[in-house]
């Protein structure tokens, strides 16, 4: 039921549902519309774009489960993404292991590391946490650059195009559909976890842990559960983007990488599955357009394209600035702000 002065409800079943009003069903409706027209209006450019935000999505959400709904920071999850990247590519180019079964042990085994990463919250949190998982980084990444024998070092793993079910992913096109329907997928889990007894745990260790375990709950356990879904999530993408990119290198799992996953989850929203989305979406997008526009003013004023790298990573740390400083719960705050403006109009209160 919505009224004028807000959004109450009269059963369990309504307050636990994912919409809850007419205008979300609408909004919901829309959103499906945009996403199913996307490939078929995009240029060749942005498409290319569109599933790189796909891709985001997927990771923005797991490192979101840990950071923003847990409460533990982790600056290791460009290395996780690398973990699950390398696996997925050495089953495949090396082993012909089918696809699906290659992300799958990617996943398996992005769990596992990340799991055993995560061992460190058991004793710590806050910023000594992040030196932990800043450590989990660097060794992976030192793997990656001289495991020569299992990762191939500094030379680039090829991976073959991707068949599922007969069905050769080759183009963007093709692989839109791949890569937006698993990241619904993987939305619309998160959104249920929080809806569970699970979820429920992160949030009462994230609030305050102490507090957590006194009213029963194995504060360690869900900490590395956490940690395990959170990787698993992060491994995925990191799969994908090795079959999708069909280059695996360590130059893509840096710390640079890290710090923009947390940059998406700050600037979307922590402890918000769409925030998620937003951070991804907008964090993917800015750049790309940056580059787009390099490119047209190219011939006219060459020294600004030129300057555009510096440019982008101005821009990339002052919009984390500007948010944090304005806009501390992100995105989805403010959207959050622009319905209840509109739901109450002309009533400011």
């Amino acid at each position: 039921m919505s009224t004028a002065t807000g959004i109450y409800h009269t059963t369990y079943e309504a307050d636990l549902s994912l919409r809850r009003t007419r205008a979300d069903w609408i909004r919901l409706t829309l959103i499906a519309v945009v996403v199913v027209a996307a490939p078929f209006v995009l240029s060749p450019f942005w498409l290319t774009v569109a599933n790189q935000i796909g891709i985001a999505i997927i990771g923005a959400v797991g490192l979101n489960i840990l950071t923003g709904h847990t409460g533990l920071i982790s600056l290791g999850h460009g290395a996780f993404l690398g973990v699950g990247a390398y696996t997925s590519a050495i089953l495949v180019s090396r082993f012909d292991v089918p696809t699906l079964i290659a992300i799958v042990v990617a996943v398996a085994v992005t769990t596992v590391i990340g799991t055993f990463f995560g061992l460190p919250s058991l004793r710590l949190k806050g910023l000594y946490l992040a030196m932990a998982t800043l450590a989990a980084q660097f060794i992976l990444l030192y793997a990656f650059r001289n495991w020569d024998v299992v990762t191939g070092g500094t030379e680039a793993i090829v991976v073959p195009y991707p068949e599922i079910f007969g069905w050769m992913l080759r183009s963007d096109f093709a692989w839109y559909w791949v890569i937006f329907g698993v990241a619904i997928l993987v939305v619309l889990g998160a959104r249920n976890l929080f809806r569970s007894g699970i979820g429920r745990a992160f949030h009462a260790i994230r609030d305050q842990d102490i507090a957590a375990a006194v009213m029963g709950i194995d504060v360690g356990r869900y900490k590395l559960l956490s940690f395990a879904i959170s990787s698993a999530l992060v491994g995925l993408a990191g799969a994908m983007t090795a079959h999708y990119r069909t280059i695996v290198t360590w130059e893509r799992f840096t710390l640079d990488v890290s710090v923009l996953y947390l940059a998406m989850i700050i600037v979307g929203g922590l402890g918000s599955v769409a925030g998620s989305v937003y951070g991804a979406t907008f964090m993917t997008v800015v750049p790309a357009a940056i580059q787009q526009f390099a490119r047209n003013v190219r011939e006219t004023i060459p020294t600004l394209a030129r300057e555009m790298p510096a440019i982008q990573l101005i821009v990339f740390g002052a919009v984390i600035v500007l948010f944090l400083l304005f806009e501390p719960r992100g995105l989805d705050r403010t959207w959050q702000r622009i319905k209840d403006y509109f739901r109450l109009w002309p009533f400011r209160y």
